[in-house]
């Protein structure tokens, strides 16, 4: 008996799609039927690029409308990497025509919006799930092995993070996440969703009490109405004490770490988005101690790094290609694995609460 196989449309041809492209190839699980775009012309120039390096086992049916694509039969589920202002309409017709849905991120513009997709999802009785990837990696439960080992970090107080590159003159004129109508979010939405993300995840899903966030540097994009963040912050509180810091940019270079500090000791991830490039996957832990001898002072060095045997991309087990496993298990099986919409609308309250304290000169916005 042949595998069974989830069928994916692809639904715009958004650069991330390529990797995804390959990612749902080496899933085992899952195969593309059909691309759309605005054209067909541009449909199959992306089917016949990525062919050339990842040739696929069918050739998927090059759509020149999404329309087009939501109406086949061989379509079980959707990706959708359209610009954020898109994905709330494309999202619910994925969902009114009986697809499953894996969206990029932010879901939406507002968790107003978010809600109103995931109902749909839930009446229509298809997955939704966004496109995090971090969060099927198989570092995972080794940092959080960490995490609940009370002799390691101890109680954890305080979580920061980075995730930032820095785009040159073409990309701040022209990319769409400089355009206040496409990406209104700018480098929060883009960046500011892993850090707000990975924060709840190392808390179990604890989302903030509140938030005070601020734009250090705006951008504006050749015929954007509006600027977008070009460069952001935010300071977040938690129950029981604890609090977090993140930063986002568009203007400085490649970073992308987390730490979590305790009373204990730390752990820091400095990649923890995009994997180094390799075959395994590190955390750092370290209990570094302050050492007193009369007249001499010391401090320590404790460090250990700990690892898990994971590539970092486009391999057999990558934390993308785990993504597509998993989301495609769901659909084969007949399965709804309701977490991972909640996540979804967690994060995107997160979000929603940094920028509107951002609009309001960095105000304390509280979450409920």
């Amino acid at each position: 008996m042949p595998k069974q196989e989830c069928r994916w449309g692809i639904l715009g041809t958004a650069g991330i799609a390529r990797k995804n492209w390959k990612a749902i190839k080496l899933s085992g699980n899952a195969c593309v039927t059909a691309v759309a775009s605005r054209s067909v012309e541009s449909a199959q120039r992306f089917i016949d690029e990525c062919s050339s390096q990842v040739p696929p086992t069918t050739t998927p049916e090059a759509l020149g409308s999404y329309e087009d694509l939501l109406s086949r039969d061989d379509v079980d589920a959707v990706y959708i990497p359209l610009p954020t202002a898109l994905r709330f309409e494309w999202v619910l017709k994925a969902a009114e025509a009986g697809k499953h849905v894996m969206g990029e991120k932010p879901a939406a513009t507002n968790s107003t919006q978010v809600a109103e997709m995931l109902e749909v999802c839930k009446e229509n009785n298809v997955q939704y799930m966004d496109g995090v990837m971090f969060m099927h990696s198989a570092r995972l439960p080794l940092i959080r092995s960490v995490l609940d080992d009370p002799n390691q970090l101890g109680k954890v107080r305080r979580l920061t993070s980075q995730f930032s590159f820095a785009g040159d003159e073409e990309f701040c004129r022209s990319n769409i996440r400089t355009h206040s109508e496409l990406e209104p979010h700018g480098c929060l939405g883009d960046l500011g969703w892993y850090c707000s993300r990975m924060f709840m995840w190392i808390l179990r899903g604890e989302m903030p009490l509140e938030v005070r966030a601020r734009v250090l540097t705006p951008l504006q994009g050749q015929g954007s109405p509006d600027s977008v963040p070009g460069e952001f912050t935010a300071e977040l509180t938690f129950a029981d004490g604890v609090t977090a810091c993140f930063y986002n940019s568009f203007i400085t270079e490649n970073q992308q770490y987390v730490c979590a500090s305790g009373d204990k000791g730390w752990m820091r991830l400095d990649d923890f988005v995009l994997p180094y490039h390799g075959a395994e996957l590190a955390i750092n832990v370290a209990q570094d101690r302050f050492e007193v001898d009369n007249c001499e002072f010391h401090m320590e060095q404790h460090h250990r790094r700990l690892a898990v045997r994971e590539y970092d991309s486009n391999q057999p087990g990558s934390q993308e290609v785990r993504l597509f496993q998993k989301f495609s298990d769901l659909v084969n099986k007949g399965e709804l694995d309701p977490t991972w919409p909640e996540w979804t609308l967690k994060t995107q309250k997160v979000l929603d609460a940094c920028f509107q304290s951002s609009k309001q000169d960095g105000a304390v916005v509280k979450i409920t």
